[in-house]
């Protein structure tokens, strides 16, 4: 790790460096310094919460240009991919225990709510990741939901991450953007090498992907290699900007001398483990995969649930869901056999199908749009403070498809110049059914991910920054649930099923998650849990569950946050009687911003207290 100096030039504390003197430096930090000897000098609670955030977007530029933080002094940022390799991953873990310091010591006497959750939520975020961190292999994503034990596989790494960031994130609005594309595309070479290092360095510790993983991997990394040309300098082209052409010229020729060639690196490293890789899905494979994997569910879910009382409480959860759907599918005239069979037998129903091909999916962005007309019309019947979010609706790059779920969303950049966007999965409108892509629209863009980033967007920057995924997918079912309790369904009942489905799919995955990776399920039997339990089309469950051999943990979050939201609603009821407000609890949550589930807790006791009073 680079030493500390006490004066650094913008190039070098945009590269990186593991001084946290360089804090110093950053937007938020005016009239505060750190001296390495004596500690930081004592500064407000939100000064202190900015510059922990700044420290943070040092490593992760990006993520300060899709928030739209990257203006100003810190322009530069857009710029620059950051840090790469080993030696960056030790400057983020130096910044990470820095500012885990400082968050535990601060004096929270005083404080507003916000300014606690502020606190807490740092807390929670960066000692969780340390810990991911401290572990042998795998990538942590800090305040975030995307941990992964393989750096590079079907879903994850700069090959999939960096086309689709330079085509939607990345901005090019003059002469120094089309500048700043260039210079963030000459450090892509160096970023994946720094991934090639590392997933040698994970093989030489015996760890190796799935066989079937690793040939998903190969045939997207063929895909990627292919349109790498257009993928980079295609969006730079295509821009009326001054430079924009001389600076397309110059991103080709990266691409040519040096994308290309670092992923073919990669290329060759995945092929060589695919010749010793075997087919057991699970971390219970791994060298350290039980460690690894109770690590990833208690991240994702924020909570100390054990693999075995999550299996648990999917099971349970799935049997009342079915309860529930038993009715409606015998009032329809579906009366024999399992609720999974039924539901399959439904998904048959050409009523309820789309077209194939690009009539098809025409169709389903029509569904789409009229969806989101709908249920942004119904928004003031359920919050007391609204948003107006800026969102748009785009296919999934068809390099991503195969190894993507069916969609996917998110909030836009704080300046809301980047849209919130709900990304559709086209790969073959057999994806999805009339009576599904309701629910799966409410879920991702309103009243679920893209209307709450909106909300966390208002939050000061170290909230917008760090997200969990327990909330995050927590309240996007819930905000299901909401389109459902303002009338979605009411002259729609196969719709109601969709519904209801799709959260039984989320108590299914509580159910694979885990015997994936703790009860050495093979992937067969975990698709077949889902086709046959709960009626899950069989196209979709295939990526489905080999996106959980790859994102170990991450599909428990969901259920597990929609359950707390449930019950702290349900403790709100039972402790306000009459004084209990639908719209003013919905409010208080999302106010609340996104944050570990205990602290979801808290804010709902705070809203119980002024209620009462």
């Amino acid at each position: 790790m680079t030493q500390p100096h006490t004066r650094l030039t913008r190039r070098q504390t945009l590269a990186g460096l593991g001084g946290v003197s360089a804090l110093a430096l950053l937007p938020g930090c005016a009239g505060a310094a750190y001296d390495t000897a004596s500690g930081p000098v004592t500064l407000g609670p939100d000064e202190m919460l900015d510059q922990i955030a700044y420290a943070m977007l040092r490593h992760e530029p990006g993520r300060a240009t899709g928030l739209g933080v990257d203006t100003g002094e810190l322009a530069d940022l857009r710029g620059t991919l950051g840090a790469s390799g080993e030696s960056g991953r030790e400057a983020y873990q130096a910044t990470l225990r820095w500012a885990l310091e400082q968050a535990r010591a601060y004096p929270k006497e005083g404080l507003t709510p916000d300014q606690r959750i502020g606190f807490e939520v740092v807390e929670s975020a960066f000692s969780k990741a340390l810990t991911g961190m401290d572990l042998p292999y795998g990538e942590v994503a800090v305040g975030s939901w995307r941990n992964a034990p393989y750096l590079v596989i079907q879903n994850v790494g700069g090959y999939i991450d960096y086309p689709r960031f330079f085509s939607a994130t990345q901005p090019v609005r003059d002469k120094q953007d089309a500048e700043y594309y260039v210079s963030r595309a000459a450090e892509v070479p160096a970023v994946l090498d720094g991934e090639l290092d590392r997933i040698r360095q994970a093989r030489a510790m015996g760890v190796v992907p799935p066989d079937f993983l690793l040939d998903k991997t190969i045939a997207q990394m063929e895909t990627a290699i292919s349109s790498a040309r257009e993928s980079y300098a295609g969006p730079l082209a295509d821009a009326d900007v001054d430079g924009a052409q001389r600076g397309a010229a110059e991103v080709e020729r990266i691409v040519a001398e040096g994308i290309v060639p670092a992923l073919e690196r990669q290329m060759a490293e995945i092929k060589a483990q695919r010749a010793i890789a075997d087919s057991d899905a699970g971390m219970w494979a791994q060298p350290q995969g039980e460690e690894w994997y109770n690590w990833a569910i208690s991240a994702s879910t924020t909570t100390s649930l054990s693999p075995d009382e999550i299996h648990q409480q999917g099971l349970e959860e799935l049997a009342e869901l079915h309860g529930r759907m038993e009715p409606i599918l015998r009032e329809i005239g579906y009366t024999q056999g399992t609720v999974g069979e039924r539901m399959q037998a439904l998904s048959e129903d050409p009523r309820y199908q789309f077209a194939p091909g690009d009539k098809g999916r025409e169709q389903i962005f029509s569904f789409i749009n009229e969806r989101i007309d709908w249920i942004r019309a119904q928004m003031p019947r359920a919050f007391d403070q609204l948003v107006d979010p800026n969102l748009e609706v785009r296919r999934i790059p068809v390099v991503e498809e195969v190894g993507a779920p069916g969609a996917y969303g998110g909030a836009g950049s704080k300046d809301g110049q980047i849209p919130g966007r709900f990304w559709i999965n086209l790969r073959t409108t057999d994806l999805h059914r009339k009576y599904d892509l309701p629910d799966l629209t409410f879920h991702e863009a309103i009243p679920g991910h893209v209307w709450e980033g909106e909300y966390s967007n208002r939050l000061p920057l170290i909230r917008s920054i760090l997200a969990f995924g327990a909330f995050s997918e927590g309240w996007a079912l819930y905000g299901e649930q909401l389109a459902d309790e303002l009338g979605a369904y009411d002259d729609f009942k196969v719709g109601r099923l969709g519904y209801l489905q799709s959260l039984a799919f989320r108590a299914c995955r509580l159910v694979v998650d885990t015997g994936l990776h703790s009860k050495r399920w093979t992937r067969q039997q975990a698709r077949q849990f889902f086709v046959e339990r709960n009626g899950s089309k069989a196209e979709e469950v295939a990526s489905e569950v080999d996106r959980y051999c790859s994102w170990a943990g991450q599909a428990c979050s969901y259920k597990i946050g929609h359950s707390e939201i449930v019950r702290q609603r349900a403790r709100a009821k039972a402790e306000l009687g009459d004084a209990y407000d639908f719209k003013a609890f919905n409010t208080a949550v999302i106010l609340g911003g996104n944050a570990p589930l205990d602290v979801v807790g808290k804010t709902v006791s705070r809203y119980i207290k002024n209620a009462k009073t």
